[in-house]
C-alpha cells in the first residue's frame, strides 16, 4: 500500500482532536484512503496533553513543516489569518497539499490560495471551516454539482445559537446566557466575532461562493449580531409562531446576490427552526433536489476533526489519479468565478416584526397604520399588550407583509417621530425559507 505522510500544524482543540482520530481509527482510514496515512510531523509552540505525539517528530516552528520535503500534505490548524496564510502559502510553494478548518484564512485570502494551488496541480480542502462536522461543503461542491442553487439559509454559530435556545426556552436575558456559554467553553472570552456576527459571515461567505461562482468577499455582508435582543421580543415571536434564529443567508436573484447575517424570526413549523442549542443546521434550495438540510454538531473537537480528517482522505485517495480529474476547491476553476452585484440591505425584501411602546389613547394606533399603509406596508397581525393603570404607555407588535426594507426604515423614522411613540422602534426581519 502507498503511503501519503501528513504534517499537524497547530495541536489545541482541532489539532488534537484530528491526531487521536488519524491514530484511533488508522484500520478504517487507511483502506478508505486507499493508502496509508502517516502522520510525520507535527508543529505547535507548546505540547498537548490531550493527545501523544511521543513517536512523532515535533517542531516549535510550524513552517518547518511546510518545508520538510518528506510532507505530502500539510494540516492547517492554527487559526488566525497572518501567520497562516503565511503557513499555507509556502505549503503550497514547496508543493504540498493543504486541509484547513480555518474560515477566516479562507473567507479573507481563498481566492489567493485556491488560484496558487491551481498552478501548482495542488488541493486545497476546507470542509471543516464551515460548520464542524457537517458536511455541507462537499454537499454543494459535490452532491448538489447538477443542480442551480436558489438559496440557502444557516445556524452556522453555535454560540448565538445557544444564547437564542435558552432565551428562547426559558427567558432569559442575554447577558446571563452568554456568561453560561463562556463558563461551558461555547463562548471565547472576548465573543466579540460569535455574538456580532463575523464569524458567521465568514462561513457564509464561504458557502455563497461555493453556491453561486461568486468571489470570495467578506466586505458587502450585511452582518447584524444579538446583543440587543430582548427576551420579550423572542416570546412575542413565539406567540405569532415564530422563533428567532441568527442565520446567514444568501440567495439569488434577479438583480444580484443577497449576503446577509442577522437575527431572523422562521416560523415554528420550519426544520431550521429546532436546531437548538450549540448545533448547526444549513438549508439549501435548488432547482432539482428542491429544499434540503444539513444539521448537526457545528464545533468541537470530535465533530471538526471529523471533516479535516475526511478532507485528509480524500486528498491521499486523489493524490494516485490524474490532477486534472481533481474538484477544485470552488468547484469550478477560479478562472470560472465571475464577479457579481451583491444587494446592500436597503434593497432587501422580506417580511418584519416590530415592537414599539405607544400612548394608550384613542387614535394613536390608527395614525400608525396610516403611516405604514403610505409606505405601502400591508399588516398581517397586529399584538397591543394591555398595561397597568398607571402605565401610559403599551407594547405594540406588528408583523408586516414582504417589503422592501428601504420602505420599512421609511416607515419607522415617521413612526418614531411620532409624539405619541416613546423610545425606538424595534424590528427583527422574517424570513419563511419556502421560496
Amino acid at each position: 500500500m502507498k503511503s501519503v505522510h501528513i504534517g499537524i500544524c497547530g495541536l489545541g482543540t482541532v489539532g488534537s482532536g484530528t491526531l487521536n482520530l488519524l491514530q484511533r481509527n488508522a484500520q478504517l482510514i487507511n483502506p478508505r484512503a486507499n493508502c496509508e496515512i502517516i502522520v510525520s510531523q507535527v508543529g505547535a509552540r507548546r505540547d498537548n496533553p490531550n493527545c501523544d505525539t511521543s513517536s512523532l517528530q515535533v517542531s516549535r516552528d510550524i513552517f518547518d513543516v511546510a518545508k520538510n520535503p518528506e510532507i505530502d500534505i500539510v494540516v492547517e490548524l492554527i487559526g488566525g489569518t497572518t501567520v497562516a496564510r503565511d503557513l499555507v502559502m509556502t505549503a503550497l510553494e514547496n508543493g504540498k497539499h493543504v486541509v484547513t478548518a480555518n474560515k477566516a484564512l479562507i473567507a479573507e485570502h481563498g481566492m489567493e490560495i485556491f488560484a496558487t494551488a491551481e498552478q501548482r496541480n495542488l488541493m486545497v480542502a476546507y470542509e471543516a471551516a464551515v460548520a464542524g462536522g457537517i458536511p455541507i461543503i462537499k454537499g454543494l461542491r459535490e452532491g448538489l454539482a447538477g443542480n442551480r442553487v436558489n438559496w440557502l439559509a444557516g445556524i452556522i454559530n453555535g454560540t448565538t445559537n445557544f444564547i437564542l435556545s435558552e432565551m428562547d426556552s426559558k427567558g432569559r436575558e442575554f447577558a446571563d446566557v452568554l456568561s453560561e456559554a463562556q463558563q461551558k467553553g461555547y463562548a471565547e472570552a472576548d465573543p466579540t466575532f460569535d455574538v456580532e456576527g463575523i464569524d458567521a459571515a465568514h462561513k457564509l461567505v464561504i458557502l455563497a461562493s461555493l453556491a453561486f461562482a461568486i468571489p470570495l468577499d467578506t466586505q458587502p455582508v450585511f452582518t447584524d449580531g444579538i446583543t440587543q435582543l430582548h427576551p420579550q421580543d423572542v416570546a412575542y415571536a413565539r406567540e405569532l409562531g415564530y422563533a428567532v434564529k441568527h442565520l446567514g443567508i444568501a440567495r439569488r436573484t434577479d438583480e444580484g446576490v443577497e449576503l446577509r447575517v442577522h437575527p431572523t424570526l422562521v416560523p415554528q413549523s420550519c426544520l431550521i427552526a429546532e436546531v437548538d442549542g450549540v448545533l448547526n443546521g444549513v438549508m439549501v434550495s435548488a432547482d432539482a433536489v428542491g429544499t434540503t438540510m444539513f444539521y448537526g454538531p457545528g464545533a468541537g473537537a470530535a465533530p471538526t476533526a471529523s471533516s479535516v480528517v475526511a478532507d485528509i482522505i480524500d486528498v491521499a485517495r486523489a493524490m494516485h489519479s490524474d490532477p486534472q480529474s481533481w474538484v477544485p476547491a470552488l468547484g469550478v476553476p477560479t478562472a470560472a468565478i465571475k464577479p457579481c452585484r451583491i444587494l446592500d440591505i436597503q434593497e432587501i425584501e422580506t417580511s418584519f416584526y416590530m415592537r414599539f411602546s405607544a400612548l394608550d389613547k384613542p387614535g394613536v394606533l390608527s395614525n400608525i397604520t396610516r403611516i405604514m399603509a403610505d409606505a405601502s406596508i400591508s399588516i398581517e397581525a397586529i399584538i397591543q399588550r394591555e398595561q397597568p393603570a398607571t402605565e401610559e404607555y403599551v407594547n405594540v407588535i406588528i408583523l408586516t407583509s414582504v417589503t422592501r426594507e428601504s420602505a420599512l426604515d421609511a416607515a419607522v423614522e415617521r413612526i418614531e417621530a411620532l409624539d405619541t411613540v416613546r423610545d425606538s422602534v424595534t424590528f427583527i426581519r422574517v424570513e419563511h425559507l419556502d421560496q
